[in-house]
């Protein structure tokens, strides 16, 4: 794959960062998340985007991510989460 570079990916996703949505600082957390958004697609989510007929479940994650359709949300602090 060679476009979007992580670096233009990086740039996009944190210009269009809400207030829940959470910073990517690193390559690693960028990978985390698009390798996370390709396993809901392989277990049968339903893309966000049109993608091509032989196109890779990572790919169209990737494409979600730089079209704005995805995004990476800040964790929950843990009180929260005991509380749910």
């Amino acid at each position: 794959m060679l476009h979007p570079s992580y670096k233009e990916l990086i740039d996009k996703m944190n210009a269009e960062a809400g207030e829940n949505t959470q910073q990517i600082q690193s390559r690693y957390t960028l990978v985390l998340a698009a390798a996370k958004r390709a396993r809901q697609i392989n277990s049968g989510s339903e893309p966000l985007v049109e993608e091509a007929p032989k196109a890779k479940n990572l790919s169209v994650a990737v494409d979600e991510m730089y079209s704005g359709m995805v995004h990476v949300l800040k964790d929950e602090p843990e009180e929260e989460q005991e509380a749910e």
